[in-house]
């Protein structure tokens, strides 16, 4: 069977949800083109709202190009301790009134409301949870439903701002036909560029093409994107469980006061833990630094940062505490690190501040650790 008529999964997204949380914050903001993120000359757009985005104006482009499109749009750097304050209580709304959800994101919701057709309707149930989002936190919200991920995600993009669908069952693929093949989740730069060339602009055409044929261009995606093509996607929506924190400690086989070592072991420590991060799209906004000495007596200090999944960041403050700790200048017999205040966001580094070059460097970190393993990238000052 490519899809299941029996299951109901609505798809909510937080429309331009920085600017919305900004807005929120300073009404004078309504209505005007609003770009959030860095303001300095390597700054780079996080998110911008739909009166910006007609100028051309999208995430990841860097500020200056932006300004030069929209030369009066209002710059403002963002707070993350406000967005992450707005995204739990849109979660702790979603999380009182469904039976199963998935946070994919900051921003983004996944409702699985299978079975509910039968008691109170998933159309009209969906239609007052969005109410009841915008009641209880003042956010505009984009929602559509479905009988997969897929298709409720595409949709949800194509109804924004403040709307709503439902694909009905049975239509999953005849909704995909006229949509653009950039409108599939999966297709990059060079996937489109592949796909122009072939003369495959339209999902429909993309659909008909020969899943043996996709797997010769593409390999393994290859099959992958004509499933997509095709409306057929059968992930599950993974319950909502929320990490309280993640950490790692070393206990040295022979107590030492070699700081080149104890630093290299630090460095080494925030790689491997700001990885796992972002392999689980979360960000943290507390860092804590433990120090045991041969005596076995404890200290540790903790610090607030702007939320961040990036390891240079992380490290600096890592670094930063240690020096504060290491006083006694005695042996050092374990060091530990732990990032509490987590949050979901997929930005691989801080938006707000960083260039796209350093985005392009952590996606391919990351992409060749994911490949061949940790152990085969890791930074110098970690050895």
């Amino acid at each position: 069977m490519l899809v299941d008529k029996n299951r109901h999964i609505t798809h909510l997204d937080l429309d331009t949800f920085f600017v919305s949380v900004e807005r929120l914050n300073n009404p004078k903001l309504i209505g005007k083109p609003v770009i959030v993120g860095g303001d300095g000359g390597r700054g780079v757009v996080a998110s911008c709202s739909y009166e910006a985005r007609k100028f051309g104006i999208h995430s990841a482009m860097p500020m200056y190009a932006a300004k030069r499109l929209c030369s009066h749009a209002i710059i403002v750097r963002g707070d993350y301790e406000a967005y992450s304050k707005y995204s739990g209580l849109v979660t702790d709304v979603i999380r009182d009134t469904v039976p199963m959800f998935e946070k994919s994101s900051i921003d983004e919701f996944y409702v699985d409301l299978s079975g509910m057709d039968k008691h109170f309707g998933c159309s009209l149930f969906s239609a007052e949870l969005k109410k009841k989002i915008y009641k209880e936190s003042g956010l505009p919200i984009s929602y559509a439903l479905a009988s997969n991920k897929l298709i409720s995600k595409v949709a949800t993009n194509e109804v924004k701002p403040n709307g709503q669908l439902e694909i009905p069952f049975g239509n999953e693929k005849s909704y995909l036909a006229p949509l653009n093949v950039t409108k599939l989740p999966g297709i990059g730069d060079k996937t489109k560029v592949l796909l122009l060339n072939m003369g495959v602009q339209k999902v429909e055409t993309l659909a008909k093409i020969p899943v043996e044929l996709m797997i010769n261009l593409l390999g393994k995606p290859g099959a992958e994107l004509h499933r997509r093509a095709n409306g057929i996607d059968e992930s599950p929506v993974v319950p909502f469980h929320e990490q309280k924190s993640i950490s790692t400690e070393n206990t040295f086989q022979q107590d030492t006061t070699d700081l080149t070592f104890l630093h290299a072991e630090l460095s080494r420590m925030t790689e491997k833990i700001a990885f796992q991060l972002r392999c689980d799209n979360r960000l943290t906004s507390c860092i804590s630094v433990k120090i045991r000495y041969t005596d076995f007596e404890n200290h540790s200090l903790q610090k607030t940062i702007p939320a961040s999944n990036q390891d240079h960041t992380l490290l600096a403050t890592v670094r930063e505490l240690f020096t504060k700790l290491y006083t006694r200048r005695v042996l050092i017999r374990l060091i530990g690190i732990r990032f509490t205040n987590l949050l979901p966001g997929n930005y691989q580094i801080n938006l707000f501040d960083d260039t796209q070059e350093k985005i392009r460097m952590y996606q391919q970190i990351d992409s060749i650790k994911k490949q061949f393993g940790e152990k085969y990238l890791v930074k110098a000052a970690g050895l």
